[in-house]
């Protein structure tokens, strides 16, 4: 592909700052692109944004409506930066339609619960996201990753998986976010198989089992102890009787 070159002076970075956020957010592909020759009184800041496309994206982020917000997204609000954990959409008779965000504070840990409309503008953050491999969890609970393509090891603490923690499994392929090189939050696989530890009660209509990794979930009359069933990650849902 053609390289383009452009010449910035001082003037230009800020304005050509903001149009790489957008095509990134718009795109969804790194800049890599543009290559940019500046002249002596063009910001070094600027230059090494481009250099890292990664970087300008994540620190500029991009405004989105409160109805665009989905689990997972991480966002920016007064200052700091949160990970959405739930998202409830309610609209009560002809008042504006709401919706209740649960966070997280990527920094502090803790959580916090807010409301805000539909339209409000909220700074959305792009993060770099990359695949692990899981290894093993240590009693401390702190969880060792493998990267599969330099084989270099990560420690993360199982926080970042919230509930998900206890889907891992050996070699589990795991997808972890970063921001500013800093890990923020991590995930499984949407569909994992687990075991069907005991049947806890049931009706004719359906049983409450208890997996392997401790969760209880809603069954079908016909799954037994000692079946194979896949779940639903999100939500702890049972999809159906795994395939042998």
């Amino acid at each position: 592909m053609q390289t383009m070159r452009l010449r910035l002076s001082n003037s230009d970075t800020r304005s050509l700052i903001r149009l790489s956020s957008y095509l990134y957010s718009y795109f969804r592909t790194p800049l890599d692109f543009i290559s940019l020759s500046t002249s002596s009184r063009a910001s070094s800041t600027a230059t090494n944004l481009f250099t890292s496309p990664w970087s300008s994206s994540q620190r500029r982020g991009i405004k989105v409506s409160g109805s665009d917000i989905r689990v997972g997204n991480i966002i920016g609000k007064q200052g700091r930066i949160y990970e959405v954990l739930k998202v409830d959409h309610s609209h009560e008779g002809r008042g504006k339609a709401t919706i209740k965000v649960e966070l997280r504070d990527i920094g502090q840990g803790n959580k916090i619960t807010q409301r805000m409309g539909t339209d409000d503008d909220i700074e959305r953050v792009y993060v770099q996201e990359k695949t692990f491999m899981f290894m093993c969890m240590d009693h401390d609970g702190t969880v060792v990753l493998m990267d599969p393509d330099s084989l270099d090891q990560m420690e993360v603490s199982k926080d970042l998986f919230n509930k998900d923690c206890l889907y891992l499994r050996d070699e589990m392929k795991v997808r972890v976010q970063f921001y500013d090189d800093k890990p923020l939050s991590a995930s499984v696989p949407k569909r994992v198989t687990c075991i069907v530890k005991e049947v806890i009660s049931a009706t004719t209509r359906n049983k409450k089992v208890v997996l392997d990794n401790g969760l209880a979930v809603e069954v079908p009359p016909h799954i037994v102890a000692g079946d194979a069933i896949v779940v639903n990650t999100e939500d702890d849902s049972y999809i159906e009787r795994a395939k042998s």
